[in-house]
C-alpha cells in the first residue's frame, strides 16, 4: 500500500492546512527514510546470521559516539556529532553503500550522494531540508571538529563490529587490518586517539584500556538488539522491522518531529532516549502493545526489563552507568515533557507501517480503533497532540473498511 499524504478536506483555518502540510511533508521524509533498513552493507552483524543494513549501523554508530563521548575534545558537539550519523547514509537510499575494500570512482559516488541528498532531504520543509542538508554535508565535509568526531566513529564503527563478533573471519581481518594501518581509519588516529589504539590493540590480540573495554562490552551486547524482532513490518513489507533499526527511526522522527512537541523539551534528551530506550530488549524481548496486555503480564515485563537494565547498564564504567540508566529511567517513568515526547514518538512511528501493510501487527493481535485510540492515542497526545489528529485521520478509514467486511 503507498500511503500519500495530502491536506485532509475537513480542514478549515489557513493555520490547520498550514500545520497539516507541515506534517505531510514530515511524515513524506519519515516514511522514505524506512528504505535506509533495505540497504545491505558489507558488513556482518555480530553474530554472523546474515549482512547489516545501514539504518541499524547508523543507530549502533550513535551508541558508540554516545560512549566515547569522554573521549571527545572540548571543541566537540556530541549532541550535533549524533545527528550527523543519524542522518549520514540517508543518501544511500538512492545511492547505494560503497564497501571501502572495492574500487569506485570517489567523484561518480559523491555526485551520486548529491543527487540523493537533494531528492531526499527535499522532501521536507524548506526550513528542515536547509537545516539537515547543512548537518549532512558539514559531515561530509569534515572540517569542524565535530565532523571530524563524528567520522571518526564512523570509520572505527566496522571494525570494531567484525573484532566483537565470536568468529573471526580472515577476510574481514583482512580488510580491518588494511583499514587501520593503510585505509581511511588509518587517518583519523589522531582524531581520535585512544578508540584507535584501542581497536589496534584488539585486532592484534594486545591488552585493552579497561574503561574503554567496558564501554565496548556493552556496544557489543547491544548489537544484539539487531535480531530482536518487533511486531511491526517495515514499509514495504517484505519482513519485521527489528529493534536496533527501529532505534534508528524513532531516533530521526524525535529529530524531525521536535517542533510539534508539547512544551519546552530538550532534544537532544530525546534523542538519547531514543538510542536507549530497547536496549533492555536484548535480554527482554519485545513486548508488543497490542500483545499481552494483562496487569501481571505487564509487571512480569517490567521486572524484566528491570533486571536487563541492571545487567546491560551495569557493563559500563560508573559514571557511564549512572548517566545512561538515569536517561533510559526518564524515558521509562514518562514525567518530563523530553520522555513524553520520546513516548509518542515511540507510539507514533509504527502505526504507519501497519497502515502500510493492510494492518500489519493489527490483524495479528485484532486491533479494533478505539483500541489503538487508547493504547497508542493517549501516549502520543500526552508528549506531541498535533500528531495523533493528522495520523488517525489516516488510519480511521482502513478501520472502517475492516468493521465493514
Amino acid at each position: 500500500m503507498t500511503l500519500t499524504f495530502n491536506v485532509s478536506p475537513s480542514i478549515s483555518t489557513i493555520s490547520d492546512i498550514q500545520d497539516t502540510t507541515r506534517l505531510d511533508a514530515q511524515f513524506a521524509f519519515l516514511l522514505e527514510s524506512d528504505k535506509l533498513k533495505s540497504i545491505d552493507r558489507a558488513n556482518q552483524v555480530m553474530d554472523r546470521a546474515r549482512f547489516e543494513n545501514s539504518a541499524e549501523h547508523s543507530w549502533h554508530a550513535a551508541l558508540l559516539a554516545v560512549l566515547c563521548a569522554p573521549l571527545a575534545g572540548p571543541d566537540v558537539d556530541i549532541a550535533q556529532a549524533i545527528e550527523m550519523l543519524i542522518l549520514h547514509d540517508i543518501v544511500e537510499i538512492d545511492a547505494g553503500d560503497h564497501p571501502i575494500h572495492i574500487t569506485h570512482n570517489p567523484q561518480d559516488i559523491e555526485d551520486a550522494e548529491a543527487l540523493a541528498a537533494t531528492r531526499i532531504f527535499g522532501l521536507l520543509p524548506t526550513d528542515l531540508e536547509l537545516k539537515y542538508t547543512a548537518i549532512w554535508r558539514a559531515f561530509e565535509d569534515m572540517q569542524s571538529p565535530t565532523a571530524r568526531y563524528a567520522k571518526a566513529i564512523d570509520f572505527l564503527a566496522p571494525a570494531l563490529q567484525c573484532l566483537g563478533a565470536p568468529i573471526q573471519l580472515a577476510e574481514e581481518r583482512d580488510i580491518v587490518e588494511s583499514n587501520l594501518k593503510h585505509g581511511r581509519a588509518s587517518k583519523i588516529k589522531d582524531i581520535l586517539p585512544e578508540l584507535y589504539e584501542f581497536t589496534l590493540a584488539l585486532f592484534e590480540n594486545r591488552p585493552c584500556d579497561p574503561v574503554m573495554a567496558q564501554r565496548y562490552a556493552y556496544w557489543c551486547e547491544a548489537d544484539r538488539l539487531k535480531a530482536v524482532l518487533r511486531a511491526t513490518p517495515i514499509m514495504d513489507g517484505s519482513r519485521r522491522e527489528n529493534s536496533g533499526e527501529h532505534s534508528w527511526h524513532v531516533m530521526l522522527y524525535a529529530l524531525v518531529l521536535s517542533d510539534h512537541a508539547r512544551g519546552d523539551i530538550d532534544v537532544s534528551r530525546a534523542i538519547l532516549m531514543m538510542i536507549l530506550h530497547d536496549i533492555v530488549e536484548v535480554d527482554a524481548g519485545d513486548n508488543p502493545i497490542h500483545g499481552t496486555v494483562t496487569t501481571e503480564a505487564q509487571k512480569a515485563q517490567e521486572v524484566a526489563e528491570i533486571k536487563a537494565a541492571d545487567r546491560l547498564f551495569g557493563l559500563l564504567p560508573t559514571d557511564q552507568n549512572q548517566q545512561l540508566r538515569s536517561i533510559w529511567e526518564e524515558f521509562e517513568a514518562a514525567q518530563t515533557a523530553t520522555a513524553l515526547y520520546a513516548k509518542s514518538i515511540d507510539r507514533a512511528q509504527p502505526v504507519l507501517h501497519n497502515l502500510a501493510n493492510d494492518g500489519g501487527s493489527w490483524r495479528t493481535y485484532d486491533v479494533k480503533l478505539h483500541q489503538l485510540d487508547v493504547r497508542v492515542g493517549d501516549k502520543i497526545n500526552r508528549g506531541s497532540p498535533a500528531l495523533w489528529p493528522f495520523i488517525r485521520a489516516r488510519v480511521a478509514p482502513w478501520f472502517v473498511v475492516q468493521n465493514a467486511l
